[in-house]
Order: structure tokens, then C-alpha cells, then sequence
């Protein structure tokens, strides 16, 4: 199921509606959703490369928007709708330790992990945001710096270097962003455990 949502994703790039199709699936991606916009976000910029910062704006706001209704979800309505969500998306028990044991600066350290490497799932991060009572304009200047720096990075480099750096994006761009996070994290373990 998950392949062919994932060729159905990238099927949308190539139709005359991609732009608007790439704000949705923003959106839903940080509240609900499993793919991530990057799939529809890297053949969009690379058939229209002019475009890329464009689209790093689309992607950007359409994502701190959906990040916000994760919120929303989270702070209004945890048990009604995101509970089920998360338990469907087998995301239930990780985020109720998260919940438990997660102080508010560790919460906003992993929105910025999240945003730019998906660890964790943005998803549960807006939802444990909005559950755990971040305030929403922190969390909103979070979002922006992170899902910013992650688009416009893609759209700098898919700018500069066009079609070669797809494969190079596709295959590693994970794992750097992945070891990036875990620098930042262990940073912040660092000085959060050296100020006790």
C-alpha cells in the first residue's frame, strides 16, 4: 500500500496542478500523513528549476500550516482524533512516553529534528506540541526556521546542481540530515545535563 501511495505521489508532479498538490500534501504530511512532500518537492524542482524557491515557499508555508493543525489536534482534540491517528499509524505507545517524559525545550529541539530529518515523524511532534501545551507561536517560529531550512536547502541544491544531485539527494540526503539531528541532539543533552 505504501509503494503505490508513493507512485501516486509522484505521479502528481508531472500534472498541470503539482503546485497546489504539493500544499496539500505539505499540509497533511505534519498532521496525518505518511509521505513525505519532499517525494513531490524534488521532480517538481527539477523539471522547472526556476521554480524551486517557489515551490520551497509553497512547501514551506503549506507544511507550517499543516504543522499548526497538528497542534490544534493535539492541544483540542488528543483524544478524539489524533489518539486514533497515531494508534493507526502504530505511532501511539512511542508518543505516550514522548508525552510522559519530554520537557518543553526537548519537544521543540525534536520539531526542529523533525523538521528537517523526520526523526521523528513530523507528525507526532505537532501532535505532541499541541498535547503537551507548547506555546503555538514558539512553535510556529520552530516550524518555519525548520521546514524552511529543509526546502530551501533542497531548492539551493537542486538549483545549483540540477538533476545529478537528485540520486545524491534521494539516497543520502537522509542520512545527513538524520546525523545533523543527532549532532543537534547531542548538543543539547550536553548542555542541558552540564547545567545540573
Amino acid at each position: 500500500m505504501l509503494r503505490r501511495l508513493y507512485d501516486w505521489t509522484m505521479s502528481l508532479a508531472a500534472r498541470k496542478s503539482a503546485e497546489v498538490w504539493l500544499a496539500v500534501i505539505a499540509f497533511i504530511e505534519s498532521s496525518v500523513f505518511l509521505v513525505p512532500a519532499d517525494v513531490l518537492f524534488l521532480p517538481m524542482a527539477l523539471a522547472r528549476p526556476q521554480r524551486a524557491y517557489r515551490y520551497a515557499l509553497v512547501a514551506t508555508v503549506a507544511s507550517v500550516l499543516g504543522g499548526i493543525a497538528g497542534w490544534l489536534l493535539g492541544y483540542y482534540a488528543y483524544e478524539t482524533l489524533a489518539k486514533p491517528i497515531l494508534e493507526m499509524y502504530g505511532k501511539l505507545d512511542a508518543f505516550e512516553q514522548l508525552r510522559g517524559s519530554t520537557s518543553a525545550d526537548a519537544i521543540l529541539l525534536l520539531l526542529v529534528t523533525s523538521g528537517l530529518a523526520h526523526l521523528p515523524p513530523i507528525k507526532v511532534v505537532t501532535i505532541l506540541s499541541g498535547a503537551a501545551g507548547i506555546n503555538i507561536w514558539l512553535f510556529i517560529i520552530s516550524a518555519v526556521l525548520a521546514r524552511g531550512a529543509r526546502f530551501f536547502f533542497l531548492a539551493w541544491l537542486l538549483r545549483r546542481y540540477g538533476e545529478p544531485i537528485r540520486g545524491f539527494i534521494e539516497k543520502r540526503l537522509g542520512l545527513i540530515a538524520g546525523a545533523a539531528a543527532v549532532v543537534l541532539i547531542l548538543l543539547y543533552a550536553l548542555f542541558h545535563y552540564t547545567q545540573l
